[in-house]
């Protein structure tokens, strides 16, 4: 198993559909965890999760609420 982290900013505020709410334009990071695909001739992976991290609303400043999401719906949130 590996874990890809990035940064993602979102110009303006946005929604996904495993969010509650929706949520302010910033900077917000996200994990990507991959398996190796096994018994192949060359290193493959596979994507099985992808979580965003953000602040939640109504709670202590410095605390974040991690969200399983949908990869495809996230970079279309960020296109827009």
């Amino acid at each position: 198993m590996r874990t890809i982290r990035k940064t993602v900013i979102f110009d303006l505020p946005f929604t996904l559909s495993a969010l509650d709410e929706q949520q302010p334009a910033g900077t917000y990071t996200v994990d990507t965890d991959e398996e190796l695909l096994e018994g192949l001739s060359f290193l493959a992976y596979r994507r099985v999760a992808t979580t965003i991290y953000c602040p939640p609303r109504h709670s202590r400043a410095g605390s974040v609420q991690a969200v399983s999401v949908d990869p495809q719906e996230l970079d279309a949130a960020q296109r827009r």
